[in-house]
């Protein structure tokens, strides 16, 4: 099969089409969590129905594809799917009770987090404007956990530690992108993750409305649509051109909590918000000039 040609407007679209699945899977996600559909659902019950409809979506695919596998690295995988399907569920925690916007801003510290990461085991070095993007994008985070109004937030905490967990992911999603095909690695993931959360789920599942059958399945289908779009703007374009149009995913977050839940972002979340943009921002632009030497 080809490879993709270099395009960077069809990067940028499905970029843009990656930011409002992936601000769709928050929202369902809240949706599911709270009492508008029926009963709220577990976050473990939720987070099974995420790997459990991304995974039959995208075997379906594999299906018609029918793209060549190589030997998988499984022990990379399981570590990725586990600490993925852990902050997966810790994000899904979180959107039911702060939000979407709040949740949002406090994911982009992944690529902090897995940076950090990278320097115990990757071996990797980083320079002082590294370590400036990344304390400016946590002290983004700090803001927007609130500390004096009671404290830390619970919830916000769940989404902090749902940031360090999918970054460290990132991780091991580094020592699999080079070695083995993104279909092969996203259908691994998912089959795994399915494992993990269903054995998670049985002692909290509860029998889901109609309505909430169908927000488990777009969950599912929202996800890998998110994962195919986001693999296919890396593939037309370079990661330090196109990343910074995730941001996006912000104002779809904002728009979906405005439309279905009645939520404006209040200064401190803008504020916030803001701070951490500045720091990825400032972290992506300092990654494409290292590439660049």
């Amino acid at each position: 099969m080809p490879l993709p040609r270099h395009n960077p407007p069809l990067a940028i679209a499905f970029m843009l089409s990656a930011t409002a699945f992936i601000a769709g899977t928050m929202m369902m996600a809240k949706l599911l969590g709270s009492d508008l559909l029926g009963p709220a659902l577990h976050p473990l019950q939720i987070s099974h129905g995420r790997f459990i409809f991304a995974f039959a979506t995208i075997a379906t695919a594999a299906a018609v594809l029918r793209p060549t596998f190589t030997h998988p690295n499984l022990p990379v995988h399981i570590g990725r799917s586990l600490f993925g399907w852990m902050g997966v569920t810790c994000m899904f925690a979180a959107v039911a009770f702060i939000p979407l916007s709040d949740a949002t801003a406090i994911s982009f510290l992944n690529p902090v987090f897995g940076m950090l990461l990278a320097i115990p085991l990757l071996g990797e070095r980083v320079g002082k404007w590294r370590w400036l993007a990344a304390g400016m994008a946590l002290a983004g985070a700090l803001i927007l956990l609130r500390p004096g109004e009671g404290t830390f937030q619970l919830p916000a905490l769940l989404a902090l530690a749902a940031a360090a967990l999918l970054g460290t992911e990132l991780i091991f999603i580094k020592k699999l992108a080079d070695r083995e095909p993104t279909l092969q690695i996203l259908l691994i993931n998912n089959s795994i993750g399915c494992v993990i959360s269903s054995l998670a789920a049985i002692a909290v599942f509860a029998n889901p409305t109609v309505a909430q059958w169908g927000a488990l399945v777009a969950l599912g289908v929202l996800m890998a649509g998110a994962q195919a779009c986001f693999v296919n703007a890396m593939a037309r374009a370079d990661a330090s051109f196109v990343t910074p149009f995730s941001y996006v995913t912000l104002i779809f977050a904002a728009l979906y909590d405005l439309a279905l839940f009645d939520v404006v972002p209040d200064a401190v979340s803008w504020l916030g918000a803001g701070v951490i943009l500045a720091g990825a921002a400032l972290l992506a632009a300092r990654e494409r000039a290292a590439k660049a030497t």
